[in-house]
């Protein structure tokens, strides 16, 4: 079979995109850094985001009327197709053009557009994300920076009151940002009204700091070391009234501040759900990272030689091992899987980002899934760059083999663009019956209180595949059939029966807090919330597969896929068959099927894994590490 055929379903909609970037990777003469010092491999780094702003991708998401693409879908495709490569050049165009740029284009107004869009878009004006504090990363709703109104100058007064108000770990800040978008809370007329974005100069034209701005280097981190992380601190900096962003809140010259939401909870949540695209780019960089990880480490163990079989002249290849294919073919499999929950979390953001009148439920349901999705992703990602250096052995240990830049620059990818448990906690919330239409900030004592005063239920949602999946569902046979285990179904069924069954025994936990403590009910049931959210998004994971699948007009390359679908569903099962032999949803001689099973599919698969990953279709020249020269 041709791998296209496989590329063709993985590409999906921005398939034509796609191609055009890889032709263009295609040409590419690259020889990666790893043994740059910090300062050249910024350097490095900086020349490459020139040459790569000639592209043009990066205008894919801005609007059309500043010289931008107005293709949302696409922008995420270009950026996350950058994890092919140097991920600290992906992670630098990702707070140029996504974080700073599209912050000023989705909290700002058309005068913010008019001055800065056009400037960002061709480097001409290099920014900084600060949001991230030294004491405040994933509790946003709490930053201690202050911007405080002065009606007498008209002008927002900018202030680090402590240490742990620092901004800290801001790309862009330490060498080669000249304007940071500060997130802050807004004070006028006495009056606290949350966390707003300013646009703040930090650097005069010559590269010095401005007036009351203090700046720092963070220095040599364990991986993205081209990516000039430093720290920001504000003393009584001003800036104009108009350098707030005030597409949700406004002050007028007078202090008066105004806003078309209300609510200032309900206010904070909906600025932060603009900004979402930069956790489902992340999602995406980890998982094209973890393609490429996957595709060297197959490429190698198919020449690989180890041992010999008794009896038998010369060593074995290191993939006919099954312990190797049982690394190997489970993290294919899922990685395949991501790969389709994520294109198919692409569309949607595409679709409710690039409609005016977008519902707020389908906002809301997509930063749940975009939470989710970027947790379990950039997990995965870890664990199986992990697993490909070790699949290597002592060569996948050597820099020029790449595998420890991709583990080391990864690593960060779990905790930034929102600490992955702190993420899961907020897909499990997003289930609860009732909570869509509640804005409740994410601390533990207020998800208690909401918990103790509503009543909360479990809800199951279909995706994109409902009708496929209700046509599998009806037509599943029962659970002690024979063949059972490989039908489509009835392998949905088991996924949902758990959701259903997780969720529902956590919400019977948290309705005790309203006859207990209610932060301590919470926090005894973390857990049980973090499961929560894990195994419902472990089930779209699986429905996004299944319409893959049915979309496939290739049929050779549907019927693999079919099996690639199995593994990937019977290994997730053999990695919980504690949680379904306890509660009663496997016997234990069908959990000792599913280990036998996923044996058998490891076998099938072993002579289509060169072609599993090449369906990847990562670009050539990224796939030249000295092992597979």
């Amino acid at each position: 079979m041709n791998p296209d055929a496989l590329t063709a379903v993985l590409d999906g909609q921005w398939a034509q995109l796609r191609r055009e970037i890889r032709a263009q990777f295609a040409g590419y003469d690259l020889d990666e850094p790893y043994d740059l010092s910090t300062e050249e491999y910024r350097a490095w780094v900086l020349d490459r985001l020139r040459e790569l702003a000639k592209s043009g991708w990066h205008r894919l998401g801005f609007s059309r009327e500043y010289g931008g693409g107005g293709d949302i879908g696409g922008s995420v495709v270009s950026f996350e197709m950058l994890g092919y490569g140097d991920l600290s050049l992906m992670v630098k165009s990702g707070v140029q053009w996504g974080l700073f740029g599209g912050a000023i284009q989705l909290l700002g107004t058309a005068p913010h557009h008019e001055r800065y869009l056009a400037r960002i878009m061709d480097l001409d004006l290099l920014g900084c994300f600060a949001m991230t504090e030294t004491g405040h990363g994933s509790d946003v709703q709490h930053l201690r920076t202050t911007a405080t109104y002065d009606p007498a100058t008209r002008e927002f007064v900018i202030d680090t009151p402590d240490e742990q108000a620092r901004k800290d770990y801001i790309g862009n800040a330490a060498r080669h940002g000249q304007v940071a978008v500060v997130f802050a809370q807004l004070v006028t007329g006495g009056e606290r009204r949350g966390v707003h974005a300013f646009v703040v100069p930090i650097r005069d034209e010559t590269g010095a700091p401005m007036p009351g701005v203090e700046i720092g280097d963070d220095g040599r981190k364990a991986g993205l070391n081209g990516v000039d992380n430093g720290r920001l601190t504000f003393h009584s900096v001003r800036v104009p009234r108009d350098a707030l962003l005030n597409r949700y809140g406004d002050v007028t010259e007078d202090g008066t501040y105004t806003s078309p939401i209300e609510s200032d909870n309900r206010r904070f949540f909906t600025m932060l759900g603009t900004l979402i695209r930069g956790r489902i780019s992340v999602a995406g960089g980890a998982i094209h990272a973890t393609e490429r990880a996957l595709a060297i480490a197959t490429r190698y163990a198919e020449k690989r030689r180890q041992f010999g079989r008794p009896g038998a002249d010369g060593e074995t290849v290191l993939l006919d091992y099954r312990v190797h294919q049982r690394k190997l073919l489970p993290a294919i499999a899922r990685t395949y899987a991501l790969h389709f929950a994520h294109e198919e979390l692409t569309r949607a953001l595409h679709d409710i980002q690039g409609t005016a009148d977008a519902e707020e439920r389908a906002q809301r349901e997509l930063e749940s899934r975009a939470a989710g999705i970027k947790a379990i992703a950039t997990w995965h990602a870890t664990r199986s760059i992990q697993m490909a250096r070790e699949a290597c052995g002592g060569a996948g240990y050597l820099s020029e083999n790449l595998l420890p830049a991709l583990k080391a620059d990864t690593d960060v990818f779990t905790t930034f663009e929102g600490d992955n448990t702190v993420l899961l906690q907020l897909v499990a919330k997003g289930l609860l019956t009732s909570y869509r239409d509640h804005f409740a900030d994410l601390s533990p004592l207020a998800t208690a209180r909401f918990v103790a005063e509503q009543f909360v239920g479990a809800v199951i949602e279909r995706t994109a595949a409902r009708k496929v999946i209700e046509r599998l569902v009806d037509a599943a046979p029962g659970r002690d059939d024979d063949d059972v285990l490989f039908d489509r179904g009835w392998q949905v069924k088991l996924f949902e029966d758990r959701e259903q069954h997780v969720l529902e025994g956590c919400a019977r936990r948290l309705r005790r807090a309203a006859e207990a403590d209610p932060f301590e009910v919470f926090n005894d049931a973390q857990d049980h919330v973090l499961r929560a959210a894990k195994v419902h998004v472990e089930r779209i994971v699986l429905e996004a597969f299944v319409a893959a699948i049915d979309r496939c007009a290739d049929q050779d390359a549907r019927a693999l896929l079919e099996r690639v679908c199995d593994l990937y569903v019977l290994s997730n099962v053999e990695e919980d068959r504690a949680w379904f032999l306890e509660h009663g949803r496997l016997t234990s001689a069908r959990a000792k099927a599913v280990v036998a099973a996923v044996n058998d599919l490891c076998a099938e698969l072993r002579p289509h894994a060169r072609l599993l990953v090449d369906g990847f279709a990562v670009p050539e020249p990224f796939l030249r590490p000295a092992i597979l020269r």
